[in-house]
């Protein structure tokens, strides 16, 4: 087993213009989007590394929320993880994978969790 590092952020609730029914359409939909990011591995780290050799996990919570265009539909919640995953690939060459979870909070009836898990590696 390799050594590695993810950065997480877990179950924020972001209003999303997602859905492929007319009731979910018109309006933004609540999602909970959980995000990782497995990064480069500096050899070491003592008290003195700087950030430089991490990344910022508000970097994630961004490419989470405010990263996600408001004024585009996203017909399937799989396009919003997408987006996610490119957002985090295009801001630190140090991101070699991504995983993103999305759960979609409208259509649950029994507090269940309903969504996608969706991983890329960097190629």
């Amino acid at each position: 087993m390799t050594d590695s590092l993810w950065l997480e952020v877990d179950g924020l609730t972001v209003q999303v213009l997602t859905g492929i029914y007319s009731e979910e359409t018109h309006l933004p939909q609540p999602l909970r989007i959980s995000v990782r990011a497995k990064l480069a591995m500096a050899d070491h780290y003592d008290p003195t590394t700087p950030l430089s050799a991490s990344k910022n996990y508000m970097h994630l919570k961004f490419a989470a929320t405010e990263g996600i265009p408001k004024d585009v539909h996203f017909v399937l919640i799989e396009s919003v993880a997408d987006h996610i995953i490119d957002t985090l690939f295009l801001q630190d060459e140090k991101v070699d994978e991504v995983e993103v979870k999305i759960v979609k909070l409208a259509i649950a009836e029994d507090g269940e969790a309903i969504g996608i898990t969706m991983r890329r590696v960097r190629k």
